[in-house]
């Protein structure tokens, strides 16, 4: 008998911890930490499909990741010439005119000067250049500072990357002369 009072004991206690603990605030949402084992909490991502543009075959898929010090941007292209081809995420989150001019102008939530990613002044969507292998694919990885995945004025989400034809000056006002938008995708927030 003592033993199964003893065992009704723990078992009430136990379930009055786990109450506790689990009304904590961020406890049922997952968010809080781990201890040393990481956070609970996911990070922050978008994706964009890149699809041809201009007549051109150039295709491919971007993807950003917040960070602690701004977003990380990967992006990965095939079926493009040669040579360095602008990149910018331009301020509407619309590619569905042919030459991908509905698109709108480069992201510049700042109203800053077009220029390098890695130089002040620049418009938040100066990417830079992305180079192009012999076999028509190329990669591109960068992160850029003041951006964000999560919602806010500087969020990627609902805007469109856009791979031009030619290679961006980061010089020219206002875009660079990086001639004809040869694909675009527009930013999506992932679910996980």
């Amino acid at each position: 008998m003592k033993r199964s009072v003893m065992l009704a004991l723990a078992a009430a206690v136990t379930a009055a911890l786990f109450f506790v603990a689990s009304s904590k605030p961020g406890a049922a949402s997952g968010a809080g930490t781990m201890g040393n084992k990481g956070s609970a909490t996911k990070a922050l991502e978008a994706t964009a499909k890149l699809e041809s543009r201009s007549g051109s075959s150039v295709t491919g898929e971007a993807e950003f990741t917040e960070k602690k010090d701004g977003v990380e941007v990967s992006i990965q292209i095939k079926g493009a010439k040669p040579g360095t081809h602008g990149v910018h995420l331009h301020d509407k989150g619309d590619c569905s005119a042919p030459d991908a001019s509905s698109a709108g102008g480069h992201f510049n939530p700042a109203s800053k000067a077009h220029g390098s990613p890695t130089a002040d002044p620049h418009h938040a969507g100066d990417f830079g250049n992305i180079t192009v292998g012999a076999n028509g694919t190329g990669k591109l990885k960068i992160t850029v500072k003041g951006l964000t995945v999560a919602p806010g004025p500087n969020s990627v989400v609902g805007h469109a990357v856009v791979i031009h034809a030619d290679t961006d000056d980061m010089k020219s006002q206002p875009a660079g002369n990086a001639g004809a938008r040869v694909a675009c995708g527009v930013v999506q927030a992932e679910s996980k």
